[in-house]
């Protein structure tokens, strides 16, 4: 057997040089042992259902919001474009964040509300494959929350993204994560008796 291939089934068996579910310094599962970033080895791991839902706010003026109610902006419909563009950027995650791994999503969607203040988001993303699929579900609300600014900056140079986070993930060996509102920690309830030592990806 050549060396690499050696390499190769270390890896695969989760030792080696840090690869499979292994980690490197620190804990951090995209760094390897002497710390250079790398793209995590899936390849042994079960392909299971995932779902992740991510959460935003944009802080804007009142002027944005009664022009969104009213259909006046002059770029059109803010709410519209921004759900588009959240679920398009959500099918290209992988080419915007360079550890990512390609994953066959199943269904996207992003939400948008339109509260007092501003404008909430809300991101739901779905695969089944062999990793977790929170960052399709954070890239979503990006997009779409930049969308909004991009929409309404014209009456508000102002507006702020904020709170973009991961509200709920399931599925894969880490178990369920989840953040009720006003809950000071999240909830995690484990699925598997076997504790993962990778990030919840």
């Amino acid at each position: 057997m050549r060396q690499g291939d050696g390499g190769r089934a270390d890896q695969a068996a989760g030792q080696g040089d840090g690869q499979g579910d292994g980690q490197g310094p620190g804990g951090l599962s995209h760094l390897d042992a002497e710390g250079r970033a790398r793209m995590v080895d899936v390849s042994a791991k079960p392909v299971t259902e995932r779902r992740a839902v991510a959460e935003g706010f944009v802080r804007c003026s009142p002027a944005v919001l009664d022009a969104v109610r009213g259909r006046s902006l002059a770029k059109g419909d803010l709410l519209n474009t921004a759900r588009l563009a959240g679920v398009l950027a959500a099918k290209r995650t992988d080419e915007l964040i360079p550890l990512c791994h390609s994953l066959p999503l199943d269904h996207v969607d992003v939400e948008l509300t339109l509260e007092d203040e501003g404008v909430r988001l809300r991101g739901v993303a779905l695969t089944r494959s062999r990793t977790g699929v929170e960052m399709e579900a954070l890239t979503a609300v990006a997009v779409a929350a930049l969308t909004v600014i991009d929409m309404g900056k014209a009456l508000d140079k102002g507006m702020v993204v904020e709170s973009i986070r991961v509200v709920e993930k399931t599925g894969g060996r880490s178990g369920t994560y989840r953040v009720d509102v006003g809950q000071a920690e999240p909830d995690r309830t484990e699925e598997s008796e076997v504790p993962s030592r990778e990030a919840p990806r």
